[in-house]
């Protein structure tokens, strides 16, 4: 017996420690963790002067700015995220604002702002202030031109921005218990919830729930402490902004540039005009004169427009877009004149004058070479234009060049497409006069490239493609590359007077010919002609767009009329 008792107490004794450690295992796991989170790490703040942002229900890594009571974004962020239509006008030191039909002004560090409308306001703080490398915006000025609510929190400082309303779930928290960092009884507790506080509720899971609180903050709660989801109807604001519209045109643009240096320039439209289809009724209806320079950086401009001119085209049935460029006048500043708003309605008012003084029916804007540092600049232009060709009932369009990436989208081709009636692509200058190699002027997957990415961005019932008149007759020797530029029927001449034999070319979709000269040169040619041309049209409109404008009126070849006009017909 002696011998027995020591061995059960030693039984029983580690039956009780092995029964206390599962218990403790047992107890740990299932146990409610009573960490408690960090919450400026959480709303990722690292300086107790940074405000956290949430836009609808989602944390996101941006930085808002509590400054002297007022709240704001910088201007970047608005941009990017809220609305694209702010623009900071550096030259003037003003933040502006275009709606369709006004332009709103707010110097930088005032509460003031005024409209070309004639109304004007105050707010309680400054409207914008600059910022290291930014501006800061005031939300609540935000909000007077975006769908856009936003509500402050303390502790940690934070706003949550809503420019998203739908339908959502609600339920209501049926015990005290704990908002979680993540699903699970170990997670972190980002805050205690009461009983009967309602919870936007963003996903259910089998045993948890990601929830949105009324504060602004988004973590998990148990299902067990939560009643079942209600549907609740958003209430959606009332829409603050004014939609914008465009003049579009009952019938497929086909559409020519009339190149003309001066006054007399104008003289031969009659003589060109009488080789093409215009008065037809089927053919072409549109015709853009270059009659507007930009001649200096104070936006002033030269004319050669004529209301003589106007009442000709008229009679043959074509509508008259005045060209404005800023490539025609050695002079021309277009980087200074697009970059002060005095400057830019300059020009504005010169050519609604214009317009109204000859009968114009649009204006078309070809401005070029645009650095990316304007690119603010220029799209600002094209709204202010936007706002007076609306006034005046002028079609605006707007020439670009085949999207190339980063090279030209400052051009920022999906806001024209909102602001402005038509967007041209200028399908040509594929291979130009300083191009290292030989090549094409407009190949068919250039052509089809430029539109395809255009209608990516633009309404395809505002996109026209432009097509050349042209064609490059190359030369290669010892390396060296050159070309010159032949209307179509001169570039048929160069081709038969040297006896080539043109052949299709599947890859460009264009005739292609070549000879070797007895010094060792090599003329190249990639021909436009009626068949090109016909494939370029067929090509374009598979994506539906409104048309084709050409460049440029007199180097056309005889059939190339019927052919655009079948063309689009088709």
């Amino acid at each position: 017996m002696k011998k027995i008792i020591p061995v059960f107490i030693a039984v029983v004794l580690i039956l009780l420690i092995g029964g206390f450690y599962m218990g403790q295992r047992t107890l740990d796991r299932y146990s409610y963790s009573r960490e408690r989170a960090d919450v400026n790490e959480y709303f990722g703040i690292t300086d107790p002067d940074e405000t956290a942002v949430l836009l609808n229900d989602e944390r996101i890594d941006i930085k808002a700015a509590v400054l002297d009571g007022g709240c704001y974004l910088s201007l970047s962020d608005v941009d990017a995220l809220l609305n694209g239509r702010f623009y900071h006008c550096k030259a003037d030191g003003t933040l502006v604002y275009t709606t369709p039909s006004a332009i709103i002004t707010a110097t930088v560090g005032e509460k003031t702002w005024s409209s070309t409308d004639g109304s004007n306001g105050s707010l309680d703080y400054a409207i914008a202030r600059p910022g290291d490398d930014d501006l800061w915006v005031l939300v609540d000025y935000v909000t007077m031109y975006t769908a856009l609510t936003w509500e402050y929190f303390e502790d940690p400082s934070r706003i949550r921005l809503v420019n998203d309303w739908p339908d959502f779930d609600q339920a209501t928290v049926t015990k005290d218990t704990e908002l979680r960092v993540l699903g699970g009884v170990k997670s972190a507790i980002l805050r205690d919830l009461e009983k009967g506080e309602r919870v936007t509720v963003l996903e259910q899971m089998e045993n948890w729930s990601e929830v949105r609180t009324a504060d602004a903050y988004i973590g998990y709660v148990e299902n067990k402490r939560l009643s079942d989801p209600i549907r609740v109807e958003a209430l959606k604001p009332q829409n603050k902004t004014e939609e914008y519209t465009s003049i579009h045109k009952p019938y497929m643009i086909d559409m020519v540039w009339h190149f003309v240096a001066g006054k007399a320039g104008n003289d031969t439209l009659q003589p060109l005009l009488s080789s093409t289809d215009a008065g037809s009724g089927q053919g072409l209806n549109t015709i853009a004169p270059t009659w507007f320079a930009l001649c200096d950086g104070e936006g002033n401009i030269t004319s050669f427009a004529t209301s003589e001119y106007v009442q000709q085209a008229h009679a043959k049935g074509l509508e008259v877009w005045g060209v404005v460029d800023n490539f025609n006048n050695p002079d021309a500043d277009a980087e200074s004149a697009l970059a002060r708003a005095s400057t830019r309605k300059r020009i504005i008012d010169s050519l609604m004058s214009e317009a109204a003084a000859v009968g114009l029916d649009g204006i078309n804007v070809d401005f070029e070479l645009i650095p990316s540092s304007s690119g603010e600049d220029y799209i600002e232009f094209i709204r202010e234009l936007g706002i007076a060709c609306r006034k005046n009932s002028l079609v605006l369009s707007v020439d670009n060049y085949v999207p190339m990436g980063n090279l030209n989208d400052h051009y920022d081709r999906a806001e024209q497409g909102v602001v402005a009636d038509y967007v041209i692509i200028m399908g040509y200058d594929e291979h130009y006069a300083g191009s290292s190699e030989a090549g094409s002027v407009a190949s068919i997957g250039y052509v089809e490239n430029g539109i395809k990415r255009t209608v990516a961005e633009v309404p395809p019932e505002k996109v026209i493609g432009g097509i050349p008149f042209y064609t490059r007759v190359w030369a290669t020797k010892d390396g060296e590359v050159s070309s010159n530029a032949l209307s179509m029927p001169l570039a048929q001449e160069w081709v038969e007077q040297r006896g080539i034999t043109l052949a299709w070319d599947d890859e460009t979709c264009q005739n292609y010919g070549e000879l070797t000269e007895s010094d060792g040169t090599l003329r190249q040619v990639w021909i436009e002609d009626a068949e090109s041309i016909r494939t370029k049209i067929s090509v374009m409109r598979n994506y539906g767009i409104a048309g084709v404008a050409a460049w440029q009126l007199g180097q056309e070849s005889p059939d190339i009329w019927e052919t655009i006009a079948n063309a689009l017909a088709n």
